[in-house]
C-alpha cells in the first residue's frame, strides 16, 4: 500500500502537510518525505489552547526524528465567537481557521498542495471540519486511496514510525458538551486535568467537562483500576477545580459527544 501512497504524491513535487504528530498525518509526512525528499515537504502544525501541550511537544521530537522541515502557525479559532458558541458545527470553524492558515502559508512559499491524514474511516463520525478542507482544497491521499485506520497503523509500523500504535487523539475541545462555551481558559482546565492523569499512568483517557462535573472516560480493561484509584483520581481532578468526579461505565469512545446527536436524530 505505501507504493500507492508514493505514487499518488510523486506528481504533486512540492507538498505543505497539515500534521499534528498523530499516525495518520505523521504516515503521510513520511510517505512525502520518501516520494519527494525532504526539500520539497514541510509539516504546518497550528498551534492554539485546543492543542495540549505534551502533544505539541511529541509533534515537534517526532518530525525532528524523521528529519522533515516543521513550520509552528499560531492560529485564532480559539478567539472566533462562531467557534466558542459550541455548536455542532464547531469543528467547521475550527478547521476554517487551521486550514485556511495553511493554506495561506502555502501559497506564500509557493506550494501548490495541502495534504491531511484524513482516512478511509474518518467520514463515519460526525466531521463538520470536512467542509472547509473541501472549500480550501485540501487534500487527503489516506481517504482517495481507502486506507482504513488498520491499514494506516499497520503500513507506519511496517516504515518504522515510532507512534504506530499511538492512541487516537482529539482537539481539546472535542470533551466540552455542544452548548457550553469553549475558551481558553476552560480548555486548560481540561488539559491541566488530562495530563494529571497522565501523571497516574493512564495512556488512554478523555476527561469530559460538564460544568463543575469530570466524567471520565477510560479504556473498559482500566475501569476496575480506575475505580481502584478513586481517590488519587478524585484529589486530582478536584485540585483543577472540579467538584464532582464520575467514571463513565461505558469506557473510552471516540466521538462520545456527538452521541447526543444521534440520538436526537433516532
Amino acid at each position: 500500500m505505501i507504493e500507492k501512497l508514493h505514487t499518488r504524491l510523486r506528481p504533486l513535487e512540492r507538498v505543505a502537510v497539515a500534521y499534528s504528530g498523530g499516525v495518520d498525518s505523521t504516515l503521510v509526512l513520511k510517505a512525502a518525505l520518501d516520494a519527494l525528499g525532504s526539500e520539497h515537504v514541510v509539516a504546518l502544525l497550528a498551534v492554539s489552547p485546543s492543542l495540549p501541550q505534551s502533544e505539541k511537544d511529541e509533534a515537534i521530537a517526532l518530525a525532528k526524528h524523521l528529519g522533515a522541515r516543521l513550520e509552528l502557525l499560531p492560529t485564532e479559532e480559539t478567539n472566533d465567537p462562531a467557534y466558542q458558541a459550541n455548536a455542532p458545527n464547531r469543528c467547521y470553524f475550527c478547521k476554517d481557521h487551521v486550514y485556511r492558515a495553511l493554506r495561506q502559508f502555502a501559497e506564500r512559499n509557493g506550494i501548490a498542495h495541502v495534504l491531511d491524514g484524513m482516512n478511509a474511516e474518518d467520514t463515519l463520525d460526525v466531521r463538520p471540519g470536512r467542509a472547509a478542507a473541501r472549500e480550501l482544497k485540501i487534500l487527503s491521499p489516506l481517504h482517495d486511496l481507502g486506507f482504513s485506520k488498520k491499514d494506516v497503523r499497520e503500513v507506519a509500523k511496517a516504515l518504522g514510525l515510532p507512534n504506530w500504535n499511538k492512541p487516537a487523539a482529539a482537539c481539546l475541545a472535542s470533551r466540552v458538551p455542544y452548548g457550553t462555551s469553549v475558551t481558553p481558559k476552560l480548555l486548560s482546565q481540561i488539559e491541566r486535568a488530562e495530563a494529571a492523569l497522565f501523571d497516574l499512568g493512564y495512556r488512554e483517557l478523555r476527561v469530559r467537562h460538564h460544568g463543575d462535573v469530570a466524567r471520565l472516560e477510560v479504556p473498559e480493561a482500566d475501569l476496575l483500576r480506575a475505580l481502584q484509584q478513586r481517590e488519587a483520581i478524585t484529589a486530582a481532578l478536584r485540585a483543577v477545580g472540579y467538584t464532582y468526579i464520575t467514571l463513565d461505565l461505558a469506557g473510552l469512545r471516540t466521538g462520545s459527544m456527538n452521541e447526543v446527536l444521534k440520538a436526537r436524530s433516532t
